[in-house]
């Protein structure tokens, strides 16, 4: 099943979309995709209700706006130099373990939503990711076990400032969470729609150009284990959001560097998880 939201930012109401491609509400389900969905068997129950009540349910026109896939998880965390071009493109050695590290919440938009340069930015970059979606409570669980704690995936551009991440006492989560700097989606797919998410075709174009373009089946940390390994450190709440790395060809990888600015066209995709555009805007003072 493939979740998504739509209507207008801050106001979404959850929706599914067919296996056609084709988009129904299911407001009348009455639930959010939210940690309690999550916690609760919302999947299995929406999937049963859904069966029973799709005839009736009203149709999504295509030129609605597709607001995030889940409602505000309690966190994203996310693993960096997960993929070894993309630590040598950096300048950084690959990791023996995991680097973690934060992405606001707020940061959070829907998957065609426009990015906004923040104030002071010279060095906004792109970064397609696959985001994980945790679908129970859980720490310390065993890499045998972590993939039972996965709901499914999405796809994230994990926009970053490197100015602010790396030139500011190494603070990588001032240059992450940024507003707008988290769009997700278009949808959530769950777990059963993808068959192995570790051999998924990912890639970024800017202004048409493809200058992204891997596989998950480069991961150096695969699901299971980054799964595990963040929780040794925190427990992980349904509806949580990790997002697992970008491959090589960001724009500080390049000589000389190129970074967004306002005008450039952002458009991402996964195999299975759908395709995502952003247009790159100037900051705007007072736009919330």
């Amino acid at each position: 099943m493939k979740l998504i939201r739509f209507g207008k930012t801050g106001n979404e109401k959850p929706g599914v979309q067919l296996a056609d491609g084709s988009r129904i509400s299911v407001a009348a389900f009455g639930e959010d995709y939210d940690e309690k969905f999550f916690a609760n068997n919302g999947i299995e129950r929406l999937e049963k209700w859904v069966q029973k009540n799709e005839k009736i349910c009203t149709k999504v026109s295509d030129n609605t706006r597709l607001g995030p896939p889940i409602a505000r998880p309690s966190k994203i965390v996310c693993v960096g130099l997960n993929y070894a071009k993309h630590a040598a493109e950096s300048g950084m050695a690959v990791p023996s373990e995991p680097v973690l590290f934060f992405k606001a919440t707020s940061s959070i938009i829907g998957p065609n939503d426009s990015v906004m340069l923040p104030r002071n930015s010279t060095k906004s970059d792109w970064e397609v990711e696959l985001a994980v979606v945790i679908s129970k409570k859980t720490s310390y669980v065993e890499e045998a076990e972590a993939m039972d704690y996965v709901a499914g995936y999405m796809l994230h551009n994990d926009v970053s400032e490197r100015a602010f991440q790396l030139e500011m006492e190494g603070q990588w989560v001032k240059g992450k969470s940024c507003d707008t700097f988290a769009p997700i989606g278009p949808f959530m797919a769950t777990k059963s729609e993808i068959a192995d998410p570790h051999n998924l075709d990912l890639w970024l174009k800017i202004n048409g150009e493809t200058l992204q373009h891997s596989n998950t089946s480069d991961f150096i940390f695969d699901i299971p284990k980054v799964v595990s390994y963040i929780s040794q450190f925190m427990t992980l709440l349904p509806g949580d959001i990790i997002s697992t790395g970008t491959p090589f060809g960001v724009g500080l990888g390049f000589n000389p560097p190129k970074y967004l600015k306002a005008g450039d066209v952002m458009e991402l995709g996964i195999d299975g998880l759908g395709v995502s555009r952003q247009e790159v805007i100037a900051y705007q003072p007072n736009s919330k």
